[in-house]
């Protein structure tokens, strides 16, 4: 998966969430990456992470902080 197909699935899922009434909403994002996304396309995010995690919102970019640290 290219990073920027990666990118935009991490935005829309976070756009979801941004609609909902959670307090945590990173933690909410953070949650459903852990949960449907495979260990392949988690360590591709830590790698975009690690070269500055270009083109995700501000929300993507918390949620996928928790999800790979």
């Amino acid at each position: 998966m290219s990073p920027e197909k990666m990118t935009r699935m991490a935005n829309q899922i976070a756009t979801f969430f941004e609609s909902q009434p959670d307090a945590d909403k990173a933690g909410s994002v953070a949650a459903h990456l852990k949960e449907f996304w495979e260990p392949r396309m988690l360590e591709k995010l830590a790698a975009h992470l690690k070269t500055g995690g270009e083109g995700l919102s501000p929300l993507a970019l918390e949620a996928s902080k928790r999800v790979t640290s």
